[in-house]
């Protein structure tokens, strides 16, 4: 589980690194400038390291299936050796999709000005600047990415079902505690990661607006990656131990 941690952090670290510190420039030098490359990269980092965090949290559900409803077969089923084939197929995977995305996208010819009305490159709004014919390819690309989605998403319910079957069947109540709390946290960030991204994307059109579509990118390109670390770090009890003293130090000076 550290392991795949360690993965999603880096990717979550990717995420942010690749729209936050442009979007700051821009807004202490008050201008909305990014070059042609500048606008590629975006879209390939920012893609690649949300598939790749995509990937890794379904990895994570298997680790969650296999170490409750398998604990036995835990060590043949993921050894190191195991563990570093599946992230390492998760980044290869997510690469070589981000990069069929990307150039497939920037092959449209933009037809409706070069604004964009988001803080980053984002692919749909990229769409609304193309020509209205010319975007067969890219939703076949799409399609095929929420059918990936959907296939993932089918597993980790699949699992989960299992899991909790499982737990349920645990005669100690302790036990049962211990068992949902390695389980909630990764709920947590796959809830709140599916549930973001889905709504940006498959809304209707009728609610578009350049309000709610700003807020609803901050909501699945930088909430998500900045509370992952907080809300797998809530498990730590040294850490929580010292969220306590820090607030009750607070309350105390006021």
């Amino acid at each position: 589980m550290f392991f795949f941690l360690l993965n999603l952090a880096l990717a979550d670290l990717g995420s942010i690194c690749t729209t936050v510190p442009k979007a700051m420039h821009n807004s202490l030098w008050d201008t909305s400038n990014i070059s042609y490359t500048g606008c590629v990269a975006q879209v390939f980092f920012f893609v690649f390291c949300a598939l790749t965090e995509f990937y890794l949290l379904t990895i994570m559900c298997y680790d969650r299936y296999v170490s409750i409803c398998k604990p036995l077969h835990y060590g043949t089923l993921l050894g190191s050796r195991a563990c570093a084939h599946m992230a390492a197929a998760a980044w290869a995977s997510a690469f070589l999709y981000s990069l069929l995305h990307t150039a497939n996208t920037f092959s449209l010819p933009l037809c409706h000005g070069n604004a964009l009305g988001q803080f980053f490159c984002e692919i749909p709004q990229i769409l609304k600047l193309s020509c209205s014919k010319s975007h067969s390819r890219e939703f076949g690309l799409i399609v095929g990415s929420l059918c990936l989605g959907f296939g993932c998403f089918v597993f980790m319910v699949f699992s989960y079902v299992q899991i909790f079957r499982a737990v349920l069947r645990i005669p100690s109540e302790q036990g049962r505690h211990k068992a949902f709390s390695t389980c909630l946290p990764h709920l947590a960030v796959v809830s709140l990661f599916l549930s973001t991204a889905t709504f940006a994307y498959a809304k209707p059109p009728s609610m578009s607006s350049p309000s709610l579509d700003l807020s609803l990118s901050v909501l699945y390109s930088v909430v998500p990656p900045a509370l992952n670390p907080l809300i797998y770090s809530l498990r730590n009890q040294e850490l929580k131990a010292a969220v306590r003293r820090l607030m009750s130090g607070c309350f105390q000076k006021h």
